[in-house]
């Protein structure tokens, strides 16, 4: 079974009595963090449980040590998976207004703990799904507790010291998720410093979707991430964004396209920066 897969909202409309289904709402705002709660409590998809960015999908945020959005404790995602009723074999179907840069990471984290079988992305989110005349819930969902359990794979992270180890190294393909103007250092909204980690190439995640805010195929993606490793291995790709989110679209989309799951620089630009030996670049 792919570990990246889609679910249209038909598809999703047709199984939301099935038992076993988790239903998470991933919708976040950077710029208001109470965005998402106030989103989900106005009208959610029937059954879904919210979780947040902030409080469920992150750490605590150490300043000067870790980035915007530190990976959360295992124990402590674990426990909260379980909360929602997640089991074993529960489907999973992740969404949030359309983009899918946060539902993206919470499918990123499931892989991580070993949950990679029935994890679905909601394809163009919550937006395909009004588009399509489905109803919306207020109402407040109650699960049986679930008994997933499971271990965070070391593989899938790499830190900012090992990062720095292999900067320069041929055989390494370096992805910032971000807007090019932010790759550039032309602009930077969230953070104190401009600019990209030195040897990485831009691939903009909104670059994954189509107009309507659909995954492009997988033919598409693979051309496009096909030309950003050019005759290096996919085995020495890593990916990185301003806070370990957005990276996680783009680890998604190879996925689609038929690449392995490749490492997270998980602190990405906001943890790079703490540390003023680290380098940085700026332009192309």
């Amino acid at each position: 079974m792919p570990l990246a897969q889609l679910m249209t909202s038909a598809a999703l409309a047709a199984r939301l009595q099935q038992p076993d289904l988790l239903i998470l709402d991933c919708r976040f705002a950077l710029d208001d963090p109470r965005y998402g709660q106030r989103s989900f409590a106005s009208g959610h998809i029937p059954g879904a449980q919210f979780a947040d960015l902030e409080q469920d999908l992150s750490g605590p945020v150490q300043t000067g040590v870790t980035g915007r959005h530190p990976l959360p404790a295992p124990d402590a995602l674990l426990e909260r998976l379980r909360q929602w009723g997640l089991n074993q074999n529960s489907e999973v179907v992740l969404y949030d207004d359309g983009p899918g840069a946060f539902a993206a990471r919470a499918w990123w984290l499931l892989a991580w703990l070993g949950k990679r079988d029935g994890v679905y992305l909601l394809d163009g989110g919550l937006k395909a799904w009004r588009t399509a005349g489905q109803a919306l819930s207020q109402d407040q969902p109650s699960r049986p507790r679930g008994d997933f359990s499971g271990e965070p794979d070391e593989h899938l992270v790499i830190s900012a010291e090992q990062l720095q180890q292999r900067l320069g190294q041929p055989q390494l393909t370096l992805l910032d998720a971000r807007a090019l103007p932010r790759f550039r250092g032309d602009v930077e909204p969230l953070d104190p410093v401009a600019g990209h980690i030195p040897g990485a190439q831009c691939a903009a995640f909104n670059d994954n979707l189509d107009g309507d805010g659909h995954f492009l195929r997988s033919e598409p993606l693979r051309q496009r991430f096909a030309a950003q490793l050019g005759p290096r291995p996919a085995s020495e790709l890593v990916a990185y964004c301003g806070s370990g989110v957005t990276a996680c679209h783009n680890l998604f989309a190879l996925c689609l396209a038929g690449y392995p799951l490749a490492p997270l620089y998980a602190g990405s630009w906001s943890e790079w920066i703490t540390d003023p030996a680290r380098p940085v670049a700026t332009g192309d």
